[in-house]
This record gives C-alpha cells, structure tokens and sequence, in this order.
C-alpha cells in the first residue's frame, strides 16, 4: 500500500501540473482596443466585407429567465485612407450575442460628408459599456473578425488612352480583429472627432447604423 500511495503522488503532481497548465494557456485577456482595415468597397463587382463582433460573456453576472445581463456596445470608428475619421456608432451587443456590420451597407454608406465613395481604409472599435461612441467605456469582452476583399489585377485590351487594368477576380479572406493599446491620446481623440463629426460637420450624417443581432450578411 506504501508502495502504490509513492507512486500516486507523482502521477499526482504532473496531472495537477499539466492541468495547471493548460489553464493557464486558455485564460483570455482585458483587451478592450481592436484595429483593423477595409478593402475594395463600394466597388463594381466585388462582394461585400462584413465586420462580425461577439460578446464572450465576460461581464455577465446572471441570466435567469428572460433577464439576460452582461451587454456591451461595440463602439465604432471608421476611417478613410487619408486617416481622415468618416462615421461612427456604438452597437449593442448581448452577452453571448454576435453582430454582423456591413462595410457597404453600414459602415460607409452614411459617412460625415454624404460623399459615400469610400473604398478603403481602417476601422477601429473600443469594447464598451457606453452606447455613445463620443464618449464610450472601455470595458473588456468582445471579441472580432473582419472578411477582407482582395483582387488579382488583370490587363485589358489597350485602348486610345493607353494600356489599362480591371480588378478581378475577387477573393474573401477573415482574419481575426488586431488587439491594440488604447492610449489616454487615442481614447480622446476618437470620442472628439466623431463628436464633432456627428455634431457639426453629419449634420444628420455619419452614424452607422446597428444591424439587428439576428441578422447576418
């Protein structure tokens, strides 16, 4: 019996170990800054990109019955390619829940100018408890991917301007959203700039509208 109890105790200890460790491996972080970018939008015959964001949970304390708790907002701020901030929003996202944004239909069909030709550019989103993007809280728990549209380039016949090039054809890659550190400066200038979009410059323009959760592109 001695012999078998020696024996247990190191099959013991690298079991607790080993466990140990892969909990460790699997324990998530605070991150609350995701960046990303959008590519060919608004363009002749490439396929839409979508923006999809989930709420793991990890601000729920309860879920009985019909009283779900433990909401977020995905605060959004989308830019052009001339770093130039264009719309934002803040969308609620349930605990569990996931958001499909559109990049044509959404997130650059309602930009600060009205100019609406925006092709390609970033995207950021702060993790927030605020549903105002002017003035979000960043709090951790979500969590996302982007569809990016890629395009080979083919030539074309010459014609009496010259050689030219058409895109095509298209393909979807996904990638998950890059984590980011939020900066005091960043945080500011973020909630500033679509402030002042929103509230001077919109003039009804610029907030992207929410998908409802139980749809998708």
């Amino acid at each position: 019996m001695k012999k078998l109890g020696l024996l247990l105790l190191p099959i013991l200890a690298i079991t607790l170990m080993l466990g140990g460790n892969a909990f460790a491996q699997n324990v998530g972080d605070n991150s609350v800054y995701f960046v990303t970018y959008y590519s060919n939008a608004n363009t002749s015959g490439a396929p839409d990109g979508t923006l999809r964001i989930i709420n793991d949970g990890d601000q729920a304390t309860t879920a009985p019955e019909g009283v779900e708790n433990g909401g977020l907002y995905a605060a959004i701020y989308v830019f052009d390619d001339s770093q130039e901030m264009r719309s934002c929003c803040a969308c609620y996202i349930s605990s569990d829940g996931l958001l499909s944004e559109s990049v044509n239909k959404e997130l650059t069909s309602n930009d600060f100018t009205a100019r609406g030709e925006l092709q390609r550019g970033v995207i950021k989103v702060i993790s927030s408890s605020s549903s105002n993007p002017e003035t979000p809280v960043p709090t951790p728990g979500l969590r996302g991917w982007m569809t990016h549209i890629q395009a080979t380039t083919n030539n074309f016949p010459a014609t009496s301007g010259g050689p030219g090039t058409s895109k095509g054809p298209w393909f979807v890659t996904e990638t998950p959203l890059a984590d980011s550190n939020l900066t005091q400066l960043e945080y500011t200038n973020l909630g500033t700039v679509c402030s002042f979009g929103l509230e001077s410059i919109g003039s009804g323009y610029g907030w992207c509208p929410c998908t409802p959760e139980d749809y998708d592109f």
